[in-house]
């Protein structure tokens, strides 16, 4: 009989940080499985061992099968995974956050619940993206209008370093190859970057639904994430991508940006950026309470008390009672 399920979970303090964890790995045409606490990939060629806790994001290409231990491996260690076609990345499943602390999430709820505070953290990533401009007092039409000018101003720039013709971002949803070879890879390098955004979003605990600069979709807040390094990194390696070759674009783009990615520390820069937009005086002061798995309850006036006690009246007024884990 499997002892899988009888298992202890993994506390934060066990687990792999987003920042020192590989980005992604990608997959295709293999059957996944588990091995202990990694992953296996077997194919004709033989069987690979990936530790599960050192991934970012998996990324399952065509012709990939996945067992149910798999998941429950890369679910535990905090793996986000993502099914991803011939026709451009998706985003279908995530793991568990590496977190037991709720406070980024309700940070995030806070600023994004009051429309002032909201356009302040669109003005803060504004100017992560574009430090050499202040948007202060910048409206959010404003904001908007300033963004797009940079981006076509980024296009235009690349397309001139690297003699890539550039006629305009030209995207099919469904549709990968309907675009040419530069828009081939803007697509790649943008929608892995989404995926990626999204791991870190989710390790971190927050929202992927409630952004501050999209609005009205699932993943909101991943979208917002993904653009803080599309005109530094997407761009112009998209480009870099489509001037060696026309061939084989979106793999080479993936890969191309794997290393980008590497050298540029950006798993753990994405992470220090979130904490800074939604908490900046804890990001500043270096404070985190990510291995604190404290519970507690809601009372009046903006108050909270101990979790695990029994307020209500009588001769039992405070009787206590274990949480054990949450995992009741």
């Amino acid at each position: 009989m499997t002892t899988v399920s009888r298992r202890a979970a993994l506390s934060p303090r066990q687990l792999t940080r987003t920042g020192e964890r590989l980005s992604f790995v990608y997959l295709e045409r293999c059957t996944v499985h588990r091995d202990a606490n990694a992953i296996t990939a077997e194919d004709a060629d033989g069987t690979t061992h990936i530790p599960s806790a050192t991934i970012g994001t998996l990324l399952l290409g065509p012709g990939t099968r996945i067992t149910h231990q798999a998941m429950s491996v890369l679910g535990e260690t905090g793996a986000a995974v993502c099914w991803v076609g011939e026709q451009g990345v998706r985003y279908y499943a995530g793991g568990r956050a590496l977190t037991r602390s709720s406070a980024l999430a309700e940070a995030q709820a806070v600023q994004w619940a009051n429309t002032r505070s909201r356009l302040a953290v669109a003005r803060a990533m504004y100017r992560l993206r574009f430090p050499d401009e202040d948007p202060a007092g910048l409206t959010r039409q404003e904001l908007l209008g300033r963004e797009g000018s940079r981006v076509k101003d980024c296009y235009r720039a690349q397309s001139a370093r690297t003699g890539v013709p550039w006629r305009g971002r030209r995207y099919t949803p469904g549709d990968f190859t309907s675009g040419d070879p530069v828009n081939q890879a803007v697509t790649a390098a943008a929608q892995c970057m989404y995926g990626i955004a999204h791991a870190v979003i989710a390790s971190l605990g927050c929202s992927p639904a409630l952004g501050f600069v999209h609005s009205g979709h699932e993943l909101s807040f991943v979208l917002d994430i993904a653009d803080l390094y599309k005109t530094e990194i997407g761009i112009p390696l998209a480009f870099d991508i489509a001037a060696e070759d026309e061939e084989d674009v979106g793999p080479r783009t993936r890969r191309a940006l794997r290393d980008r990615i590497n050298e540029k520390s950006l798993l753990d820069r994405c992470v220090n950026d979130i904490k800074r937009l939604l908490l900046p005086e804890t990001a500043s002061a270096g404070a985190t309470n990510d291995d604190l798995g404290v519970v507690t309850l809601h009372t009046d006036g903006g108050h909270t008390v101990a979790a695990g006690r029994n307020y209500g009246g009588g001769a039992h007024d405070h009787d206590s009672y274990a949480d054990a884990e949450l995992s009741w």
